[in-house]
């Protein structure tokens, strides 16, 4: 095995050593020292190949409940570390590289590109309307509370500064100080407020840097290819939000809630633009302007600056506005930045002054970078989503229908909602009688179509309806808003979950696109979304990726044979079980026409700052993003085969009919799941403002899939991700059929990164870890069950290798192997504290035992590097 790289290993034992320092500080020289005993029984269990170790396992049992705490804090804390100093060297080992053309860079596929017959206009035109949409959303996975991700940053800057030649172990060693002396945990769920603030905070700290140098770089790259610039008011990647606009089953999102957010992403806007400006300003001294603009400034000695004083005046306005409506009173718009184009209209006048001056040069900085800003950001950083429950919207109808005694909607057939819903929605007169009251849960839907009717367009993304199944569930939300007086036509798009909506996920679009009103309202634009999470919680992960892969396929045929284009929107979580994974093989794995120059994604918790809380690791993933969608749309890979088809079938009905036998069938299943797993206790982990199930009294088919996953990935069975794909796959190479599998592998991108996330996801799992939790919590009835998912685990790991042809996992990516190897003999001490916790606070539950078992989930998720 390789080592770890020499600058990674040093930046590893100086923070542990500080963090060590802390520890012997603050707890006193003989906590250090058992301390690091128990890391070193770990580290010896693991290179036993024994697993839990008998004198680790002692050790651990006796420690007292004062010392628990801190010992779980300790592991987690390193492992935060750790994180910290793996990120610090992604950067560290892409510096000086950004501009070198390599074979995974922009440039390198446009390279490939030109090599493949496609002409440089149908790339620069491409990349110039190329409309790629990250949607952070409102399921924060995200352990670490907000103060202590400050203090991470804060140390990588320290890394940073350390490599440039700069004494800071003294301030290091301060900042690992502070973290450890503050609560890991918050004490409280964050609110949908402090989610959106949480989400603020990324692009304040982190993107609103990195959007213009990947703008930059991109420019730059597409000119020496093409020679043609990127339009400079066209980002090819933009933000949207679920933060404060996703309230499907969580009651803590309102329209309150939904305004507020509007206006505080306004604030904020105008706030971090305002800076801008007054660097513009300080910058932009020149006296020879264009007419344009000494008609505006008059005589004035310094016309740019003259002009850019309006600018900050009319952001300080609308700074003013937003404070003053967020306090509830009511101001006039006057002077207020609503669309971005009110400030770009001014910027584009000096842009086009200073070259017309032959100032090229200058406009070509500052000023370009905040013309880039603005065309990413707009005037409120993300377009804020809506996503309500398909059943919200019905409820209204219901309550509506009674009230002019029609009958019940709910009861009605498809045909005759629809019929009452084209005419209403082709009616003059209004749909609401003033006089009626409503109930308070339809009142919050209907509120909630205010908000968004009287919000201006550029501020908004899409409305999502979650579990959507028919046409009716697209034209209820319409008519609603079009009563409530939105004045555009937003965008709205049907989220199909269920493995039974995705298959009918093509019938239901080919009727609503057959309906000549409802087409004309696309304005040749439709968005569908794509349930990544919910499927695989439904189906497994097999069947669920097939289902996806086909009814992708299916939507878009539907929309090209009606002459529509189509977005599709995919759900995706940050595990393999949610559909995660590399952004980039996804992407180039969906169906051949799929991505057609447009897609959104959604980004989620944890991944969010993995992904782009620094800066440089930011620049790098949205160049990925734009790379693969440029090549999907360019260079698609080709479709299956009609037998990788068949076979796929094959493959997706017995992993289905082999995951729900476990799942819904097995009798034994819910009890041991809810045993094994800390799935309960859960619920006391403040991640984020939702409930962890839609239903307070439903079972684990209302389990929310994060919590689903969470649980499963806390004891590293890794369930969700590989269960049915045992069976299934077993199952065809007993058929004799491993050439065609390999064939697949090769030549198929879907398929090789469906195994390829099966592998990572084995790789990460381990069946000694989930025996203990089950020696310790599980009765002995129900280990059965155990004992055997533990051995079709070890089979599925297995089966990775026999189709890889490789005698250990991982083998062709050395570098996450590594991680993982490096990483268990921390995480080992968390998972046996984890199911000691449990049982002693199951058997009598304690404040200190609650607190600690938060801190080892906390802990475990750093270490895998995701929850759910």
């Amino acid at each position: 095995m390789t080592t770890l790289h020499e600058d990674l290993r040093d930046d590893v034992r100086m923070l542990g050593e500080c963090l060590g320092q802390t520890i012997a500080a603050h707890k006193g020289q003989d906590f250090l020292d058992k301390i690091e005993n128990i890391r070193a029984l770990s580290k010896a269990g693991r290179s036993s190949g024994k697993g839990a170790d008998d004198e680790l396992l002692k050790t651990l049992s006796e420690l007292d409940d004062n010392e628990l705490l801190p010992v779980a804090r300790a592991f987690t804390q390193f492992l935060n570390l750790s994180n910290i100093a793996e990120e610090h060297h992604r950067v560290r080992r892409r510096s000086g590289v950004m501009d070198v053309c390599t074979s995974d860079s922009f440039c390198g596929l446009v390279g490939r590109l030109l090599q493949q017959g496609v002409s440089k206009q149908q790339i620069a035109k491409t990349v110039s309307e190329m409309d790629v949409e990250l949607v952070l959303t409102a399921h924060p996975t995200e352990v670490n509370r907000r103060t202590l991700i400050q203090k991470f940053d804060s140390i990588t800057d320290c890394l940073q500064r350390i490599d440039r030649g700069e004494d800071l172990r003294h301030r290091l060693h301060e900042l690992i100080s502070q973290a450890w002396h503050t609560d890991a945990i918050r004490k409280q769920r964050p609110t949908p407020v402090d989610e959106a603030k949480w989400g603020f905070a990324v692009i304040e700290n982190s993107l609103w840097e990195a959007v213009p140098v990947f703008l930059r770089h991109i420019d730059q790259q597409l000119f020496d290819a093409t020679g043609e610039h990127l339009p400079l008011t066209h980002s090819p990647v933009r933000f949207a939000s679920w933060m404060g606009g996703d309230r499907d089953g969580n009651p803590n999102v309102t329209s309150i809630t939904t305004e507020k957010v509007l206006l505080l992403s306004r604030w904020m806007a105008a706030d971090m633009y305002l800076k801008d400006i007054d660097l513009l300003r300080s910058e932009l001294s020149m006296n020879r302007c264009s007419p344009e603009i000494r008609a505006l400034v008059g005589d004035h000695p310094e016309p740019y600056r003259a002009l850019l004083r309006e600018v900050r005046n009319q952001l300080r306005i609308t700074k003013h506005w937003t404070t003053e409506r967020l306090e509830g009173h009511p101001v006039d718009k006057e002077g207020v930045y609503i669309v971005p184009q009110q400030l770009l209209e001014p910027l584009m006048l000096i842009d086009k002054s200073l070259r017309d001056c032959g100032m090229g040069v200058i406009a070509d900085g500052l000023l370009t970078d905040t013309i880039r800003r603005v065309a990413c950001f707009g005037m409120t950083l993300v377009n804020l989503d809506i996503r309500q429950n398909a059943d919200r919207h019905a409820e209204v109808f219901d309550e509506l229908t009674g009230f002019y005694g029609i009958g019940c909607y709910s009861e009605w057939s498809e045909t005759n909602k629809q019929m009452f819903l084209l005419k209403e929605l082709q009616e003059k007169r209004p749909l609401l009688p003033r006089q009626w009251q409503p109930s308070e849960n339809v009142q919050e839907v209907l509120d909630t179509c205010r908000v968004v009717a009287e919000e201006e367009a550029s501020s908004l993304g899409s409305y999502v309806i979650s579990m959507a199944s028919q046409p009716s569930d697209v034209l209820a939300v319409i008519l609603l808003l079009k009563e409530s007086g939105i004045g555009h036509n937003i965008r709205v798009a049907p989220l199909f979950e269920t493995l039974d909506d995705l298959d009918g996920a093509e019938d239901c679009i080919r009727q609503l696109l057959g309906i000549p009103w409802y087409k004309a309202y696309t304005e040749g634009h439709q968005e569908v979304m794509i349930g990544y999470s919910d499927s695989s919680k439904d189906a497994g992960q097999l069947a669920a990726a097939w289902g996806q892969y086909r009814a992708q396929e299916a939507l878009t045929k539907a929309c090209a044979d009606n002459d529509i284009h189509l977005t599709l929107f995919h759900g995706r979580g940050g595990t393999v079980g949610r559909g995660g994974g590399p952004s980039h093989t996804a992407i180039l794995a969906q169906p051949p026409g799929s991505v057609a120059g447009s897609l959104r994604v959604t980004e989620q918790g944890e991944m969010i700052r993995f992904k782009f809380g620094v800066p440089e690791i930011a620049i790098r993933n949205l160049e990925l993003y734009t790379s693969a969608t440029l090549e999907a749309t360019l260079a698609p890979a080709p479709g299956p085969k009609l037998e990788w088809r068949q076979l796929m079938d094959d493959l997706s009905a017995s992993g289905l009919a082999a995951y729900r036998d476990v799942v819904r069938f097995d009798p034994q299943f819910v009890p041991y799941f809810r045993t094994a797993t800390p799935e309960q206790e859960l619920a006391k982990l403040p991640l984020g403002s939702r409930p962890a199930k839609r239903k307070a009294d439903g079972g684990v088919e209302s389990l929310r899939a994060i919590p689903w996953i969470f649980a499963w990935t806390q004891i590293r069975l890794m369930l969700p991700a590989w269960l049915g794909s045992d069976v299934a796959l077993q199952d065809i190479l007993d058929k004799g059929q491993f050439e065609l599998v390999q064939t697949m592998r090769r030549d198929w991108p879907f398929f090789r990164s469906y195994i390829d996330m099966l592998e990572m996801v084995v790789a990460k799992s381990d069946g000694n870890i989930a025996e203990y939790y089950e020696k310790r919590l599980v009765s002995d009835e129900l280990k059965v069950l155990g004992a055997d998912l533990r051995c079709r685990l070890a089979n599925t790991v297995e089966l990775v290798k026999k189709i890889k042809q490789q005698d250990e996992l991982l083998e062709e990516n050395p570098i996450i192997r590594q991680s993982i190897d490096v990483r268990n003999p921390y995480i080992d001490p968390l998972h046996f504290l984890q199911a000691e916790l449990l049982y002693r606070d199951r058997n009598q539950p304690d404040e200190r035992l609650e607190q600690a078992l938060m801190i080892t989930m906390a802990g475990i998720s750093a270490g895998m590097r995701n929850t759910g």
